[in-house]
């Protein structure tokens, strides 16, 4: 396995890497915090965090067995080679098992608040149920014949694709609503610094190691981080720009809104396997 060539570079990539952690995990406390004091959930899309769980889980599958289990660290080894390093840090377990546990809880709020007309669409519960039989049939694929690296790409592949479709559905609600009330602004903020972070913890690894394997080894964490500063970007657009100081007239979202937001989704026949790695 290879060692870090500059001390400096270490201590920021180290230091890159927690920021991210930290920035991500208190990311997700805002809009926790907002829909208690409020007691109601309306605003907030239930697909974004129906989609959000789905892609934190397989994203934790796949940072967990990676940077824990020795033989799948050898598959990777014998496929990058021995002179790179493993492309997942401990802070992106502690964050993946941070930001499953954060999700399930705005999921509890959802259940318990006042939510309107607002519920979980069937687009996205067809969505979810397609990306977790991928994942088990790939399971029983790659228990045949160990290929458990195989197995962690479709999981990375099934986050990378929740990770693009997630943000869809609040962008959309936005739009419409022509708001951004009851949708916290300091979630987005704080997912802004965290995947800029992230984005750069890869950057000075590369650099170290005179070597861009990092990205394409984990590709990942690489989409993980442009999408969400992308759609952050989005979202900071149309709260401080587009939507500024507009507030909800409406103590619920109309059963109309909700039809145009399901038709902006990708319908579950769209989700179809992803290709071997």
């Amino acid at each position: 396995m290879a060692s870090w060539n500059w001390l400096a570079l270490e201590v920021a990539y180290e230091a890159l890497g927690w920021f991210a952690f930290v920035s991500w995990s208190i990311s997700f406390y805002p809009q926790v915090i907002l829909n208690f004091r409020r007691k109601s959930v309306v605003g907030l899309n239930f697909d974004f965090v129906v989609l959000n769980l789905t892609k934190h889980s397989t994203y934790l599958i796949y940072n967990a067995s990676l940077y824990f289990s020795s033989a799948i660290q050898k598959q990777y080894f014998d496929k990058y080679g021995y002179g790179e390093m493993i492309p997942v840090a401990a802070n992106d377990v502690a964050f993946s098992i941070h930001a499953v546990l954060l999700t399930a809880i705005t999921l509890f709020q959802i259940a318990i608040y006042e939510r309107g007309s607002q519920k979980v669409s069937k687009v996205s519960i067809g969505i979810v149920s397609v990306a977790w039989l991928i994942a088990a049939v790939c399971f029983f694929i790659a228990l045949s014949n160990h290929s458990w690296l195989w197995l962690l790409s479709m999981f990375n592949s099934i986050q990378v694709t929740m990770t693009i479709i997630k943000y869809i559905p609040q962008a959309v609600m936005n739009f419409l609503r022509k708001s951004t009330d009851g949708f916290s602004i300091g979630n987005i903020l704080l997912d802004f610094s965290g995947g800029v972070a992230n984005y750069g913890q890869m950057v000075v690894q590369s650099i170290d190691q005179n070597s861009w394997v990092n990205f394409y080894g984990n590709i990942g964490k690489v989409v993980l981080s442009l999408v969400s500063v992308f759609f952050d970007i989005i979202f900071i657009i149309q709260h401080y720009v587009l939507y500024a100081g507009n507030k909800s007239s409406k103590s619920e979202i109309t059963t109309e809104h909700e039809d145009q937001i399901r038709e902006q989704l990708v319908r579950p026949s769209d989700l179809s396997p992803p290709d071997n790695a």
